[in-house]
């Protein structure tokens, strides 16, 4: 041990450090590095895309809604910021086999066919401005309070709640027409500070594309594209969905479809098909305020039968 004129050792001050190694170099920084290196992270992004399920699950898109994975898949985004992380992507690989094998467990194919149904209340945000704010909330309230149980009952999902509407998905063509026909009627019993709420639905029918707790695609476009036309209340159905229900599913529903004429004079609707047929499904001899069905506005036209 070197000494110098003091008599005191000149080593390092700590004999920990000693054994220390060199800033950049030793186990734990090769696993940074590795953990870290760009084309690690690209091997693993590109291996997952050979495993079971969607090889992006892991943003924001996928990993909303319910199911063990998403959540699972939300934890590890907070606890596993970094985003290049050759950690982060195995994590995700292992959660996005696990969210696969739960749907395929649950029977859930892949882009399966459903029913999409928008709705939401007609000449609702006028009178929300001279309501308030405390009576909207009242009103929005007891709207769900009524209009959401036909819906869930006939084993539709609500999707999302979008203010005064809400988006909802069915397995079967009938029971969304059923539903919504009956979501509508609920609405009769409900008044706030003399409102009483009239709904507009459009129901559409599709291959829609599931993104975690949503769905997106231009079948979801088109349902709410249907769901515009009917600007003063009522229903209105694609024909794709029309053309799902059977004979037998058609007569309990207790109404008749006239075809929705083509508007000559106004823009076309942006994201709608061109050829896309629409039909206006009435009882008996409903009328919806502010229209005619022979009258000038050109919406309606001649009675249809299924």
């Amino acid at each position: 041990m070197d000494v110098e004129a003091s008599g005191q050792p000149t080593g390092p001050a700590n004999p920990l450090e000693a054994d220390s190694p060199e800033p950049g170099r030793g186990p734990g920084a090769w696993i940074r590095n590795t953990n870290h290196n760009p084309g690690v992270v690209a091997a693993i992004r590109k291996a997952r895309r050979a495993l079971p399920g969607d090889p992006d699950f892991g943003d924001p898109l996928s990993t909303s809604g319910q199911g063990s994975a998403r959540a699972a898949a939300r934890a590890a985004d907070r606890f596993i910021g970094d985003r290049a992380a050759a950690t982060r992507e195995v994590s995700l690989a292992g959660l996005q086999v696990w969210q696969a094998l739960a749907e395929k467990v649950a029977g859930r194919p892949v882009n399966a066919e459903v029913t999409i149904v928008f709705t939401d209340l007609v000449g609702f945000s006028d009178w929300s401005l001279q309501a308030g704010d405390e009576a909207t909330l009242r009103l929005l309230r007891r709207v769900a309070q009524v209009a959401e149980p036909p819906m869930l009952y006939a084993g539709g999902h609500i999707v999302k709640r979008m203010g005064d509407g809400m988006m909802a998905t069915f397995g079967e063509p009938a029971i969304a027409v059923r539903a919504t026909l009956a979501a509508m009627e609920a609405l009769d019993s409900v008044e706030v500070e003399g409102y009483t709420p009239r709904m507009r639905a459009g129901v559409h029918t599709g291959r829609p594309q599931r993104i975690g707790g949503d769905w997106l695609g231009v079948d979801v476009n088109i349902a709410a594209r249907v769901m515009d036309r009917a600007a003063h209340g009522g229903l209105i159905v694609s024909q794709a969905t029309l053309g799902r229900i059977t004979p037998d599913q058609w007569e309990p529903l207790g109404v008749r479809a006239e075809k929705v004429r083509r508007q000559v004079f106004t823009p076309r609707q942006p994201g709608v098909p061109a050829d896309l047929v629409m039909f206006r499904l009435r009882r008996g001899a409903d009328e919806i305020p502010g229209e005619n069905v022979a009258g000038s506005s050109g919406a309606e036209g001649s009675s249809h039968s299924v």
